[in-house]
């Protein structure tokens, strides 16, 4: 699989900025009165808050996360410097290159790539529109609304014909599959949800996918330091785990051959197990 890393153009923290965020910033999100910050944001109108606050990790909150382009100060502040948003928008820029990079080695053409809790779709528009293989794309999400964003994505990507779109529930994805799924890209799910549900997912992607298919994940680190901030005041309750406890996961799925690529914040591990031959 082609899928370097060194050119992306990661976002970084610089010492002072990491100084600053450890002894000032953290700590004040963290323990200052919840419902003070939450009066702070209304008042000032934050976008990002009030999608978290009506969809708590919602498709909303992370458009705007991953677009980065804020009118409010007060979400300049909390996407544009906050870690976890630019720790995001690495996910984004290195996830699309995995999955691109996977989608050109794959053996055959056109391969096909399911995405599970697709939301706006703009990781898996990335990775079509880096890739060399025309490949297609399944999108599945509970949300009509994620797929009506994402459907206008696609036509802006030149893609929506190459992409479709699936409402429901992922358990019940085989009926809607007309063939072999080369690749399953689960991206921005696994942190909220507990084991046994991570297990039972992918023991059921298993099964629409032929030996040596791929299925792409993230670990999530608390390296960020704002757990506390998005629990008290986003009702944001994300699930930590290590690379090694999320692949012991999908290794009880039946999955294996797993390789861990980080970006440079540390938060996200972007990682890929394949189906056994």
């Amino acid at each position: 699989m082609q899928a370097g890393s060194e050119d992306i153009a990661f976002e970084r923290v610089g010492p002072v900025a990491r100084i600053l965020r450890t002894v000032l910033v953290n700590p004040f999100a963290n323990y200052a009165p919840a419902g003070m910050i939450r009066w702070l944001l209304r008042a000032t109108r934050s976008e990002v808050a009030a999608a978290n606050w009506a969809d708590p990790g919602g498709w909303r909150s992370m458009v705007i996360s991953y677009e980065g382009r804020c009118r409010q100060w007060a979400d300049k502040v909390l996407v544009g410097w906050g870690a976890v948003p630019m720790a995001l928008r690495n996910r984004r820029r290195l996830a699309a290159r995995v999955l691109a990079g996977l989608i050109d080695a794959c053996s055959h053409s056109p391969p096909e790539v399911l995405c599970v809790g697709a939301g706006p779709g703009m990781i898996i528009f990335d990775a079509l529109s880096q890739a060399r293989s025309p490949a297609r794309a399944t999108l599945v999400d509970l949300s009509y609304d994620a797929h009506d964003y994402a459907r206008q994505r696609a036509r802006q990507h030149g893609l929506d014909d190459r992409v479709r779109f699936v409402t429901g529930d992922v358990r019940q994805i085989a009926k809607h599959l007309d063939g072999r799924v080369d690749i399953v890209k689960m991206i921005g799910i696994c942190e909220y949800l507990p084991d046994e549900q991570i297990v039972s997912m992918a023991q059921t992607l298993a099964t629409v996918m032929p030996p040596g298919g791929t299925v792409v994940f993230n670990s999530l680190s608390g390296r960020h330091g704002t757990d506390r901030f998005f629990r008290r005041v986003f009702g944001l309750h994300m699930i930590h785990r290590p690379v090694e406890a999320l692949s012991e996961l999908m290794r009880q799925a039946g999955f294996g051959e797993f390789q861990s690529r980080g970006e440079p914040l540390g938060v996200y591990h972007v990682v890929t197990a394949r189906k056994p031959s």
